[in-house]
């Protein structure tokens, strides 16, 4: 009896320690399950939220029935983007980048000279790009006061410029001589470096020319009047990568300056350098992509 009684007492703690055991372990399961059906519970929500806040894809042909888009409305989205990336281009690469010892001049592709295209020149290399490509659209920069006469405008564009002249709305018409649906979007000098290189130029017939002034036009064509979504997105890509085909060009000259700035994730604002063309168009695409993506859904 005394035997048993000290047996039982020395087995005493072993069982409590197992009961407590058991007793943690179901607490501890109790707990997982808990949080892991919290957990479950805030990604359902979650799942929910994204899936009904999800941004709609791309418009496709097949998804709209074959609906078209005018030429017209195709135009003034490419005018829209054309428009974003000259003002990047002007404002936070040609304007900061002089500011810290880089040149920009019309004798660019010169490799004796180490400067950058004029802004007026990045959209002539843009529209170079354009015309090498398949796209069918087409991007011209005039004026009836240009500094290279290649840009004097003429014939039904003239006309429509000198319309543009009384009230600075765009213009659309026809050109017939290429049998192409026209556009014409105002060219406004909002660049001070823009206006002082126009009057400062020996070739420039125009040495007064002011901020606000109407300096000329850009002019997109398109031989359609009415384009597919699919046809439409495919003239977008075709000018984004114009676009870039026109900065690209530009770094690879920036490259063999005799002082060549640093090329990278930096803009000119941060000291001698410049955003590499991953970075310019990402910045691009993220200014203007929105409100083409509006612009195409409205189309539906």
């Amino acid at each position: 009896m005394h035997a048993r009684s000290i047996a039982t007492s020395r087995e005493a703690p072993l069982l409590t320690r197992r009961g407590s055991v058991r007793r943690r372990a179901n607490s501890e399961a109790i707990v997982t399950t808990k949080t892991f059906g919290a957990f479950a519970l805030v990604a359902l929500v979650a799942g929910v939220y994204l899936f009904v806040n999800a941004p709609p894809a791309l418009p496709e042909t097949r998804a709209v029935g074959g609906k078209k888009l005018s030429t017209r409305e195709l135009l003034e989205i490419c005018a829209s983007e054309n428009a974003v990336v000259r003002e990047l281009y002007t404002k936070s690469i040609v304007e900061p980048a002089l500011k810290v010892g880089l040149e920009f001049n019309e004798k660019w592709r010169d490799p004796n000279v180490d400067a950058g295209p004029l802004p007026a020149l990045f959209l002539r290399a843009t529209a170079e790009s354009l015309a090498r490509g398949s796209s069918r659209l087409g991007l011209f920069l005039g004026s009836d006061a240009p500094v290279n006469k290649a840009n004097q405008f003429s014939g039904v564009q003239s006309d429509a410029f000198q319309q543009m002249r009384r009230d600075r709305l765009p213009r659309h018409f026809v050109m017939e001589d290429v049998k192409a649906s026209a556009a014409m979007f105002p060219d406004v000098a909002v660049s001070k470096g823009c206006v002082d290189c126009h009057n400062k130029h020996a070739d420039s017939p125009k040495h007064d020319w002011k901020m606000g002034d109407l300096m000329g036009a850009t002019t997109l064509t398109l031989p359609s009047s009415s384009v597919s979504i699919s046809e439409a997105l495919e003239t977008i890509s075709a000018l984004r990568k114009a676009f870039r085909d026109a900065y690209v060009a530009y770094v690879e000259r920036a490259k063999k300056f005799s002082s060549s700035p640093e090329i990278g994730k930096k803009w000119p604002s941060e000291g001698f350098c410049l955003p590499d063309p991953d970075i310019f168009m990402e910045e691009a695409e993220r200014r203007m992509s929105r409100a083409t993506l509006d612009r195409l859904l409205s189309a539906r």
